[in-house]
């Protein structure tokens, strides 16, 4: 949809009405096709940027220039479709024709076969794995079948650098009918939506909100957490590159509901095209009239700041974030006093994550009862996961609760790639645990999680197959939390050293089963003396581990063998003679010549008091006759 409205001031309702409607016209009819024209739009989620999709986008404007096409076709950016393994995307409306892995040099050919032509491009269409068919409908794909966008809604479909477009898609009509309704009211209806905080704990949103709106004061502020941190997280920074205007409006409802004036977006520098498309919708808005004094003249004023951090995990704790933005260390505060009471510059301030807000509108629009009819009966509405690591449909995914782990990884991630064995999955990034096997089909809700020794979290999912060495896994996220801790606790600052020096022993072959029991003692020690949730959580994968593969921990230390063959020390690499080839590949490779033979006559051995287990040998050799043992 082309920037057509004119950017004049909304004064009032009557007029927000009027712009909702001539924006939502223009984009049925991008979508129905009733412009007479085709738009093509591409995936400007980082991870599809990062593949080359803003060459893309230059290649089709130049194509459709050079055509003379400019009355005929359109060419867009859009935020993340979700299926990341599969990117970059193109989609065409209003045929709904869905090219993935789209390079610039297939610019030329969509532009002449398809858009000229009016011939689908099978090549560039997905392959359903479980059928072999091509599929050429985005909600045709079984990784799309069982989502339901609300937190995602409008991403990998509107233009999240052009206001208008998100006008046209539902836009602050949740707001309209908040600006309708009491403060109290508006709070009552988050409250019986069941809405809980996203960011990981859990907390009702609209409890958070009433502890705010009781607070006597005339300074109160929102505060949107956008520090997201855990690795192979990416579920907040595409909400906010995909459409900003959301959580914008999310937080003037949480704006308007407590009595604020001011909302704060607290979003990691590492994230800048999230921070360039939330300054262009921030800018747009209030020259609309949308943000600022005496908005849609109802006598609410609200504006929203930008603070961005340098990228500290504990910062993603709502205290020591407060304190970032007031330019301080970011370091966590002692509670009580919590932030609904005593929050930003001592004034009464509620933390909500992006996916918490982007939540907001829709319930808004749709009504309590509505939302409440999605999820569990402990867990209403839908959860966003960026789903990693071993399987085949690797992305970003939002399913109602109580959708079940096998559901997540088998049916939307399709699966362990090579028909690998599925040993576990992490959800909760470092503050979770591991659900195994027995566990898979444990629904997603908080509570369920959490009785199975692991958590929501924000929404990581890292899946791990047989090839995974679980102390490994517990030790990768001890390395990230030490980095990380902020150091002001000492229960947090030294006890996780120790925690991350007994696995290191662990994985070296060098620890004894007393060391195990020190495992378990010094984890519960420091999830009772930490002073935030970074701590109290720190050894969630320690003990989750500990656990359900205790039997993994005791082959390192009893048998020195790590089955896995991941942990270095453990393992030693051989060529079997029988499939050695004499070729000298794997000797030409290697690093450290500990690999000796003669070409064409003797099979090839490896030094092992050389040897430094690079695994270089067994990348070069095309014969598999390397092994680890």
């Amino acid at each position: 949809m082309a920037k057509n409205i004119e950017n004049k001031k909304i004064k009032t309702i009557e007029d927000l009405k009027n712009t909702l409607s001539n924006c939502s016209k223009c984009m049925k009819e991008k979508f129905d096709g009733q412009d007479n024209k085709r738009h093509i739009v591409v995936c400007g989620g980082t991870g599809c940027l990062s593949s080359n999709s803003q060459e893309i986008i230059d290649n089709f404007n130049k194509l459709i220039e050079e055509k003379n096409l400019q009355d005929k076709v359109t060419c867009n950016v859009v935020g993340c479709f979700g299926f990341c393994s599969q990117g970059p995307f193109v989609k065409i409306y209003p045929d709904d024709t869905l090219y993935h892995a789209v390079k610039p040099s297939d610019c030329k050919r969509i532009i002449e076969e398809d858009i000229i032509g009016g011939k689908t491009i099978e090549d560039l269409l997905y392959t359903e794995p479980s059928t072999g068919k091509k599929v050429k409908r985005q909600d045709d794909i079984n990784f799309y079948k069982k989502q339901l966008r609300i937190a995602l809604h409008g991403c990998g479909q509107i233009n999240p650098e052009i206001v208008q477009e998100a006008l046209g898609f539902d836009a602050f009509k949740g707001l309209i009918r908040a600006l309708s309704m009491s403060q109290e009211d508006v709070i009552k209806e988050i409250l019986d939506s069941g809405l809980r905080g996203r960011g990981g704990a859990g907390f009702p949103t609209g409890k958070k909100w009433k502890f705010a709106y009781d607070v006597k004061d005339d300074t109160k502020y929102v505060v949107c957490n956008g520090d997201e941190g855990d690795p192979g997280a990416f579920m907040d920074r595409s909400i906010l590159e995909g459409n900003p205007v959301a959580v914008i409006e999310g937080m003037m409802i949480a704006g308007y509901a407590i009595g604020a004036q001011n909302g704060y977006f607290y979003v990691r520098a590492e994230y800048p095209i999230a921070v360039k498309r939330l300054r262009i919708a921030i800018k747009e808005l209030e020259e609309i009239g949308l943000l600022g004094d005496n908005i849609l003249n109802s006598g609410f004023n609200f504006r929203v700041h930008i603070r961005l951090g340098a990228g500290a995990f504990v910062c993603g704790e709502e205290t020591a974030l407060l304190n970032s933005i007031e330019g301080k260390r970011g370091m966590p505060r002692t509670r009580p006093p919590f932030p609904a009471v005593k929050g930003l510059w001592g004034k009464p301030t509620i933390i909500n994550n992006v996916e918490t807000l982007a939540n907001v509108p829709y319930i808004m629009r749709v009504g309590a009862k509505e939302y409440a009819k999605i999820g569990t009966e402990r867990s209403k509405g839908t959860k966003v996961f960026a789903l990693g690591g071993k399987v085949n449909n690797v992305g970003l995914v939002e399913v109602p609760m109580g959708t079940t782990i096998r559901e997540l990884v088998y049916d939307i991630g399709g699966g362990i790639p090579n028909s690998k064995r599925f040993q576990a999955i992490q959800t909760g990034g470092p503050s979770g645990g591991c659900l195994t096997l027995n566990e898979i089909d444990t629904p997603i809700e908080y509570e369920s999680l959490i009785e199975k020794g692991s958590m929501m979290g924000s929404g990581g999912a890292i899946v791990m197959d047989e090839d995974n060495c679980m102390v490994d896994v517990a030790k990768f996220y001890l390395e990230f939390i030490c980095d990380e801790s902020c150091g002001k606790c000492s229960q947090c600052r030294i006890g996780t050293k120790r925690l991350l020096e007994i696995l290191t022993k662990v994985t070296d072959g060098k620890a004894t089963m007393e060391d195990l029991d020190k495992l378990q003692t010094l984890s519960e020690s420091i999830q009772v003396g930490s002073l935030c949730g970074l701590g109290q959580t720190a050894p969630n994968p320690v003990l989750s581990t500990l656990t359900k593969f205790k039997d993994v921990y005791i082959r390192h230390v009893q048998d020195k063998k790590c089955d896995a063959g991941v942990c270095k020390s453990l393992i030693e690499f051989h060529i079997d003679p029988n499939k050695c080839k004499k070729c000298s590949l794997c000797a030409r490779n290697c690093p450290v010549n500990a690999i000796s033979g003669v070409i064409g006559k003797e099979a090839f051995k490896i030094d092992l008091n050389k040897c430094i287990k690079c695994g270089t040998c067994i990348s070069a050799c095309k014969f598999n006759a390397i092994y680890k043992k």
